[in-house]
């Protein structure tokens, strides 16, 4: 008996150190290939390529978090406080060709900024959803900034996620004269870090005739972020860019996934029947100087909760998706276009301006 026990206790200690071990392993793997960006990226390099002069003065943009086409109306999320982690392959096939019939359907707008687009992921089937995109819009000019690259994500451990590669997507008539990655701090430390997305802003320019430039401005901010220390030196590092360029005398629209209500946001009327609930954290109202303008919709929300599946009316709505303009710029239109989660558990945001003499 003495002796059954004694290899049954040197058994258990073998199994928790084999255990240790590949833990040890796995984290120290995931760490050495951790994806390490510099703050700075070129991507398209400025004088590299002839590029025309903008002649007109008028231009239309849409924004949108596609979600990866893995987050449509009959979708919840785990980390949203829902069960699932990917749809099937089916609802991801018509999540994906949604996405891109309405992208093709609004072929006269001039940019398109995109948020959540998988280049190779286990929670989209490892489709090229950039690819698409580019077949899609064929003649336009794709501009691709990595925020998320990771071996494998272990979580939910039921179902992990596995490996993810994705990013935002600036893509355009035009063609950029420079193109550039700005990387966001990070918001948590190591082992976390390791997992979670490698936030950035990526930043388009096109030359005008005036001999000023054009800066369109693709973000993601992030979210879960409460500490508002580490919110505020996120969003730094996007005004003091902001501020410079239009200190130049050039033109800047930013539009992107805020993951934060803009300032003094309130829903209007019956709010397209949707149910309003604010943001847990806001844009704060003296964020930029006076005279910069924040546009947005509030008739209609641009992202909904992920707990339970899209049900009008139930799920909490809310404005996370707009712009910001530079006071050089006169704001003529934003509409949300409220496709009432059909394919992404955003909605796209359409904006016309146009540029001040």
């Amino acid at each position: 008996m003495i002796h059954f026990i004694k290899i049954l206790f040197k058994t258990i200690a073998w199994i928790l150190l084999f255990s240790v071990l590949i833990f040890a392993g796995f984290i120290a793997y995931i760490t050495f290939t951790d994806y390490k960006p510099d703050n700075i990226e070129v991507i398209v390099e400025k004088g590299t390529h002839n590029v025309q002069n903008l002649k007109k003065d008028t231009f239309s943009l849409i924004n949108w978090n596609v979600g990866y086409a893995g987050l449509g109306k009959e979708m919840d999320f785990f980390y949203d406080g829902g069960t699932g982690v990917r749809p099937s392959q089916e609802l991801s096939e018509k999540y994906l060709s949604g996405v891109l019939d309405f992208i093709v359907t609004n072929d006269t707008v001039d940019f398109w900024l995109l948020q959540e687009v998988d280049v190779d992921a286990k929670r989209s089937y490892y489709v090229n959803q950039v690819d698409k995109v580019v077949e899609a819009k064929n003649g336009s000019y794709g501009v691709f900034a990595h925020n998320y690259m990771c071996q494998f994500v272990p979580i939910p451990v039921s179902d992990p996620m596995g490996y993810v590669e994705a990013g935002l997507m600036t893509f355009s008539v035009f063609a950029p004269d420079e193109a550039v990655r700005h990387a966001y701090p990070l918001i948590a430390s190591w082992p976390n870090k390791l997992f979670l997305l490698d936030r950035c802003f990526l930043l388009n320019r096109y030359p005008l005739e005036n001999g000023k430039d054009l800066v369109v401005i693709n973000t993601h901010n992030s979210a879960y972020v409460y500490d508002s220390i580490l919110r505020i030196e996120e969003l730094q590092i996007i005004k003091e860019t902001m501020l410079e360029e239009y200190g130049k005398g050039n033109y800047v629209i930013t539009g992107g996934d805020w993951n934060q209500n803009p300032p003094g946001y309130m829903p209007l009327g019956n709010y397209n029947g949707h149910k309003f609930k604010p943001s847990i954290v806001k844009m704060n109202t003296g964020f930029m100087p006076s005279g910069w303008i924040w546009a947005y919709d509030n008739s209609a929300p641009t992202n909904r909760s992920n707990d339970k599946p899209m049900v009008v009316g139930e799920n909490n709505t809310t404005c996370l998706d707009y712009y910001l303009l530079s006071p050089n710029i006169e704001l003529l239109d934003v509409e949300v276009i409220d496709l009432m989660f059909e394919n992404s558990d955003h909605n796209p945001v359409y904006l016309k301006a146009r540029l001040k003499n």
